[in-house]
């Protein structure tokens, strides 16, 4: 007879355990990210529903406030489509048009290879070009393609734009009664009050988080519309917007949103493209020293480099979505750690015995 181990046979379940989670979450992870789009909105306009709530009478304050602001959401989008509707509608849709084109000349390498004969380059150093962008450009227009593709088809389904006012509606109205509930299951005071401070935490996290993104979002869209149409830019409104949706990726969006104008300016025509790529590095500078520092503040402090690394490892696991969600899931993860970790025990000063 085999004699097991107690403490190995609740290691190995353990981590059995841990993984059939994670399995199930990969799994499940559509609905989850619903769920989390969800939240988002509701931390989103959560200030407005409080405001609004507090100069309403106390029976049934927090519905009539939850409605009371998508009607002036609804009305805004409404107002706003009406304004630049035509316009960009019209610019995304040339742009969708040309875009297969674009793809197939990227990849073949015939556009680098246009403009560089142009520019006076030598017949057989244009060919060694278009070899080596032949060569790599490939699997880059495919990974884009592909990513763009998936976002297309999640942003699309009736169930995103329905469902997540719906479940933020229901976040919003019965948030405070959930915590409520979770927060008696808790007997132990001191545990109870580590899960409050966790709580605190992400919930200031989220919100700052989800408000600065839409911010710096909204400010990217409005600079670029204004720059593009007064420097005579091919399709400036759709690419404004192109860049102010890209905003919301870290680290990939901002460039990829560069890599887009500057190509479609390429393809269009565009007289001055290089004053483009000016531009785009000094929006950079000053969206990343300037203007995103002042929005984030106290939001999300992380180096560089795990950001990166959480972006691709976003991309990885579930595409555009994953890319928008690493930066706050590494940062509730940091607030988790800072919270559950042990304190360090006091420092004992050294024996010295008396004289």
């Amino acid at each position: 007879m085999f004699l097991v181990d107690l403490r190995t046979a609740k290691v190995v379940w353990t981590i059995i355990v841990c993984v059939g989670a994670l399995a199930l979450v990969y799994l499940l992870r559509q609905p989850i990210f619903l769920l989390v789009f969800s939240v988002f909105f509701a931390y989103l306009i959560l200030p407005l529903v409080v405001l609004v709530e507090r100069r309403l009478p106390r029976r049934f304050a927090r519905p009539l406030a939850i409605a009371f602001v998508y009607v002036v959401l609804l009305l805004a989008v409404v107002a706003i489509g009406v304004g630049i509707g035509p316009r960009l509608t019209d610019d995304v849709t040339v742009l969708a048009r040309k875009a297969p084109d674009m793809a197939q000349q990227v990849a073949s390498g015939r556009f680098i290879g246009t403009i560089l004969l142009k520019r006076g380059w030598d017949a057989s150093r244009v060919a060694q070009v278009e070899g080596a962008v032949r060569s790599h450009a490939g699997q880059i227009i495919g990974y884009v393609q592909g990513a763009v593709g998936a976002a297309a088809r999640w942003l699309v389904g009736a169930w995103v734009i329905v469902l997540v006012p719906v479940f933020a509606f229901f976040i919003l109205k019965d948030g405070d009664r959930a915590h409520q509930v979770v927060d008696e299951l808790i007997e132990e005071p001191r545990r109870r009050q580590l899960w409050r401070d966790i709580g605190q935490d992400l919930s200031l996290l989220l919100g700052r988080y989800v408000r600065a993104l839409l911010a710096l979002s909204m400010i990217t869209f409005v600079a670029w519309s204004v720059v593009f149409l007064v420097a005579g830019v091919p399709y400036s409104v759709g690419l404004a917007a192109i860049g102010g949706v890209l905003e919301l990726l870290p680290i990939v969006g901002p460039l990829t949103a560069g890599v887009v104008v500057v190509t479609v300016a390429l393809f269009s025509g565009y007289g001055h493209p290089w004053l483009l790529v000016a531009f785009w590095l000094a929006w950079r500078g000053i969206q990343d020293y300037v203007t995103s520092p002042l929005v984030m503040r106290h939001g999300v402090e992380m180096h560089p480099a795990v950001v990166i690394f959480g972006v691709i490892a976003g991309g990885e696991i579930g595409g555009p979505v994953g890319m928008f969600l690493s930066v706050p899931i590494i940062a509730a993860l940091r607030i988790l750690w800072r919270r559950l970790r042990p304190a360090p025990a006091p420092i004992t000063p050294p024996f010295r015995p008396e004289d």
